[in-house]
């Protein structure tokens, strides 16, 4: 049966075995000799009892295999088996008639084919159809719908190639029509062999020797051809398991293995009886040898596939005539037995049986869990009598049909009927689901409410109410492909090295690493968050199924030892002990790789040395509960009520041995925190899918990124109190932190100002932090309409500049009689500067005016600062230097940072445009806030002003762009803080918009916090 290994174990196969060779070949008639034992095979078309019989070997090893019964363990061979037969008998009729007839008639061969095959698995594709709509949950309908396509048009097995190597589909049930992957197999074979047996035998239809020719000609191709999939397979079988099991070129060789049995002159060779007998037996006891003694362990395809290939050569060629005979299996010959009336019953059923039986079992365990052997038993011979039911009203009056059989194109419209209807039916029943399941469009992380930093609850009590009713966010659909967003840096199995995967303040000498497994890159959308909010980068070292602790283990995806996973481990703690220190490393990992808790253990030392050696906190997120089943599979099929996917608390959360260890005191400079009392709260014996209507689990053992984002703040609390993480400044506030005034904060940062905006509804701000530009210009008006030919006037009134009451500044513009009004606030202090050799930050969380299109025209946003030595007189801009933090005109879905300093025209800083960034992308500037911010750095070497949008440095201006005096009288000194919205000017009129009657005013700029921060001179980590 199809299965999954636990992590540790090989798994080599899990398909089910087809009855490639399961149809009684209907041969044309036999021509004129020519040539005498030149002409037709001696391998004569008569019926042969024996291979009907030995269908029937074959089938009851698939099935009990699929039963799961024990003695079974290697039933999966039936398929080898199927293979040979099927490349014997095929080929020799193809070789008969070239011989007879002097040509292969392909109509006539793909007819009978498709009358024969397609019409009986239409029947159970159609019912599959429909009863995955009927017995299967909406998630897992959409995957059998399109399990039905892929069978239908014979590429079954490419699609299970596909799910199979790829980890990020894992914890998927298994397809009611997995079995049709072997029938998929012979028919890209047979597409492929008879059309070139055709051109093969027009080059060789007109030799004398025809039946020499033609079998000599196919034989020069059909060799080489499989010796080649033999070398092929046995690679595969090393390196891709998947693709040797299922791959069509990895398993030609057994059909040519019947090929070569169907080709070679077996008929000419004498020798004594006993030898026939003995070759028979041996090779049936070899076939059930393997049936009994192979098992998951066994790789698979490969060298092992070898006996049950030649077991199944030698069967049939014991019953192949000799010279001028025609050889009917004597007493104690196994061909005798093969032959008797029961094993010919079940090997004319053999087909059909095996359509159905599978269908039967899965569709069944889909409904009521996991069955035992006694029951799958059970259930495999019940599907005897839709197989008989199919054979005896499908299969048999088509294959039979005077009709039908009369003409080629009849049988072959048979056939293109029956893959269309099942096509069609699958798609109306897939897009029927589709829209119960409603849109799949990602997660937007920014809608979802905070998570609670502490507590019994997932989410913050005041922040539970959104979510109060409505269905679960992710929605099941949603939650299938809520990965975190890092798929380039979680590298696949067969990879052995990580990019550098560098997130959020890139530039910054400060880093967080997270490093393990996929069940630590689950952690990448929380982490990345709190290295943003302090400036931070993350650098992220994940490959999938690879543990972290060094083990040896074998992979699922690729069927072997994971040897890739060993070197990417290597290779990624020597780089860590090469690069400049981080400031944290984060590490987790799946923690049932084994069992065995010594080794577990002795692998963890073996990791965590070098890491340890960092000397830099280390901390684990112990593993999260696996709940082992499709999550959102189960939710879909209860949306009302999620508690029903509860799962078992004991096999979903094993004990950590690590998480023990560290507690022990055992591994110093190590920290442990866990999630897990919230994500599996209480002690009862279940763990819920569902809390605060938050979706989980995106698959069997991995959390939804949504789950994980919703966690930061826990996440944040538990690294904080672990002493691994400096708190961080509240709001979002990146590398500026801190709790007061003048307090040291994470990463040397001392905040210099702080004000989020906190007040009545309708007061103005701070007056102890701001005052109010009001009218067109300065004092004395050195620049009237603020230099820039802006038209409103600057008013200090709350009807321009107000607290909104929920934390928020804002700035409206307004417009009576045709006249505009604004607000320009700048801070009272002008003396914010870098220290000697340090850096000074300035930040704002802003969300821009929600108005665009002609109703924006002239809109002018801004934040930014102006150098003091301007108050005294209001005189010298722009020697005195600017920094736009952040600029936005006419509505556009841009922002952009700019420096301004030298002289009027011209200059180092080109003005009046200034060393600008240009526009930068951003679509919900205007309805969400967004964090920019500015670093003048002044470090001795690195002297550069950076721009950030969202923790990313998107724009910097280096020292040696301009001359030293330039420089220094541009950024060192103090510096004042401006916010406003402008409407009109020069800047809107370049951009091709200028304010008109179509302008709305009202459209207010919104300020969440702004935040001023300095850092002394300081050598970066590592050096």
């Amino acid at each position: 049966m199809p299965f999954l290994l636990t992590p540790g174990r090989r798994r080599t196969r899990g398909r089910a075995a087809a009855p490639a060779g399961s149809l009684p070949i209907d041969s044309p008639p036999a021509g004129p000799r020519s040539g005498g034992e030149s002409g037709p095979s001696p391998h004569r078309s008569a019926f042969r009892p024996d291979i009907e019989g030995l269908r029937a070997v074959a089938v009851v090893a698939v099935l009990a295999f699929h039963a799961g019964i024990p003695w079974a363990t290697g039933g999966f061979v039936g398929v080898d088996v199927f293979f040979v037969i099927s490349g014997y008998l095929i080929t020799g009729l193809l070789v008969r008639e070239a011989v007879t007839t002097g040509r292969i008639r392909l109509g006539d061969f793909f007819s009978r084919r498709a009358r024969r095959l397609l019409p009986s698995a239409a029947v159970v594709l159609a019912a599959v159809a429909v009863a995955g709509a009927l017995l299967t949950v909406p998630l897992r309908r959409t995957d059998v719908e399109h399990d039905v396509v892929a069978a239908a048009l014979s590429l079954a097995n490419w699609r299970f190639v596909s799910q199979r190597t790829d980890y990020l589909a894992a914890g998927h049930d298994q397809s009611p029509l997995l079995h049709f992957w072997s029938l998929a197999v012979e028919e890209q074979f047979y597409l492929f062999w008879a059309p070139l047996l055709a051109v093969l035998v027009l080059g060789a239809a007109r030799a004398v020797r025809r039946g020499r020719a033609v079998r000599g000609a196919v034989l020069l191709v059909a060799a080489p051809l499989t010796f080649a999939s033999f070398a092929l397979s046995l690679y595969w079988t090393e390196h891709s398991v998947s693709l040797a099991y299922l791959g069509t070129p990895s398993r030609v060789w057994q059909f040519g293995a019947g090929a070569l049995l169907a080709l070679l002159p077996w008929h000419l060779m004498r020798g004594p009886r006993v030898l026939r007998l003995l070759g028979g037996w041996a090779g049936a006891a070899a076939i059930g040898w393997c049936v009994v003694a192979y098992d998951a362990a066994t790789p698979y395809p490969g060298l092992a596939a070898l006996v049950p290939t030649l077991a199944t050569a030698a069967v049939i060629l014991a019953a192949i005539p000799g010279r001028g005979e025609r050889h009917t299996p004597g007493a104690g010959e196994v061909g005798r037995l093969l032959a008797g009336r029961a094993p010919r019953a079940v090997g004319r059923l053999s087909y059909n049986l095996y359509l159905w039986h599978w269908p039967v079992l899965v569709l069944a365990e889909a409904r009521t869990g996991p069955l035992g052997w006694p029951a799958k038993t059970a259930l495999t011979l019940a599907a005897a009598l839709p197989a008989l039911a199919a054979m005896r009203w499908v299969e048999q009056p088509l294959r039979r049909s005077r009709t039908v059989c009369e003409l080629p194109r009849r049988g072959l419209s048979v056939g293109v009927s029956a893959i269309v209807l099942p096509v069609v039916l699958a798609l109306v029943m897939g897009t029927t689901t589709l829209n119960l399941l409603g849109p799949a469009a990602p997660v937007d992380p920014k809608g979802l409410p905070p998570g609670a930093a502490s507590g019994p609850t997932l989410l913050a009590r005041t922040a539970g109410r959104p979510l109060a009713d409505g269905p679960v966010v992710p929605s099941p659909v949603q939650a299938r492909a809520d990965f975190p967003p890092d798929a380039p840096c979680e590298i696949a199995p067969a990879e052995t090295r990580s990019p550098e995967c560098l997130f959020g303040a890139v530039d910054s000498p400060d880093r967080i690493v997270l490093l393990g497994d996929s069940h630590a890159g689950q952690w990448f959308s929380p982490v990345l968050a709190l290295a943003a909010s302090r400036g931070w980068a993350l650098q992220e070292f994940v490959k999938q199924g690879c543990p972290l602790p060094q083990l040896a283990v074998d992979s699922p995806q690729l069927g072997r030892a994971y040897r890739e996973c060993d070197t990417w481990r290597t290779d990624t703690l020597e780089r860590l002990g090469k690069q400049p220190r981080p400031r944290l490393v984060v590490i987790s990992s799946l923690n049932r790789y084994t069992a065995d808790e010594d080794l577990l253990a002795e692998g963890w030392e073996r990791t965590l040395e070098p890491l340890r050696a960092l000397g830099v906190p280390v901390v684990y997120i112990e593993d999260t509960p696996v709940p082992g089943t499709d999550v959102p599979a189960c939710v879909s099929g209860s949306p009302d009520s999620p508690a029903d996917c509860a799962f078992g608390r004991a096999d979903a959360l094993r004990p950590d041995p690590l998480a023990r260890r560290i507690a022990s005191g055992a591994l110093p400079g190590v920290r442990s925190v866990g999630v897990n009392e919230v994500l599996c709260p209480g002690e009862g014996p279940t763990c819920p899918a569902v809390l605060d209507r938050i979706l989980l689990y995106r698959d069997d053992a991995h959390l939804t990124n949504a789950a994980a984002v919703v966690l930061t703040n826990r996440l944040e609390r538990l690294l904080t109190e672990a002493g691994a993480l400096p708190p961080a400044a509240p709001a979002g506030t990146a590398g500026a932190t801190g709790t007061a005034d003048g307090a040291d904060g994470a990463g040397g940062w001392t905040r210099l100002l702080r004000d989020d905006f906190d007040g009545p509804a309708g007061s103005p701000p701070s007056a102890a932090n701001w005052i109010h530009d009001v009218g067109t210009c300065y004092p004395g008006c050195p620049a009237p309409q603020w230099g820039t030919g802006e038209v409103e006037t600057m008013t200090d009134s709350t009807e321009n500049v107000r607290l909104d009451g929920k934390g928020a500044l804002e700035i409206v513009p307004t417009r009576e009689d045709g006249a505009w009004s604004s607000g320009r606030i700048e801070t009272r202090r002008s003396d914010f500067a870098p220290p000697p050799g340090g850096a000074l930050r300035i930040e704002a969380s802003i969300a821009l005016p929600d108005v665009t299109g002609p109703g924006a025209a002239g809109y002018w946003p801004a934040f930014w600062t102006l150098g003091a030595p301007l108050r005294d007189g209001y005189t010298g801009w722009p020697g005195v230097g600017e920094l736009d933090v952040m600029e936005s005109v006419n509505g556009r879905d841009t922002v952009f940072g700019s420096m301004h300093c030298g002289v009027p025209e011209g200059g180092p800083c080109r003005e009046p445009v200034g060393l600008t960034s240009g526009p930068q992308p951003c679509p919900d500037c205007r309805t969400a806030f967004h964090s920019y911010a500015v670093e003048v750095d002044l470090a001795p070497g690195a002297e550069e002003v950076r721009w950030y949008l969202d923790g990313r440095v998107y724009h910097r201006v280096t020292a040696d762009r301009m001359d030293s005096a330039t420089w220094k009288r541009a950024v060192d000194h103090g510096l004042f803080l401006i916010l406003n919205v402008a409407v009109g000017g020069k800047l809107p009129q370049a951009d091709g918009a200028d304010v008109g009657p179509d302008t709305q005013p009202g459209h207010p700029m919104r300020v969440d916090h702004v935040t001023v921060s300095a850092r002394e001179r300081r050598d970066r980590p590592g050096e």
